[in-house]
């Protein structure tokens, strides 16, 4: 793991296409904002690893019923987001 160390308006960069900026920090609160392109996915790691457990479980009940419709990762993200 990369550790580095950044005031606030600074940026890191990975690649050429993904920029991450620190914009603000109160306490141990930490904003960041990551420019990337569209087709690049950028999540909390909580909401990953959420829509990671509903595509495995829906992998789960559609190998015991493939004729029982199977929640998306997009239905379980929204799902998650309601709570």
């Amino acid at each position: 793991m990369l550790i580095l160390s950044r005031k606030i308006d600074e940026k890191i960069k990975i690649g050429n296409d993904i920029t991450i900026t620190l914009i603000d920090v109160h306490g141990d609160q930490v904003k960041i904002g990551v420019e990337a392109p569209k087709n690049v996915k950028v999540f909390r790691q909580e909401v990953f690893d959420a829509i990671q457990m509903e595509n495995k479980a829906a992998v789960a009940v559609a190998s015991e019923s493939a004729n029982e419709p199977v929640i998306s990762a997009v239905s379980a993200l929204s799902q998650l987001l309601k709570k």
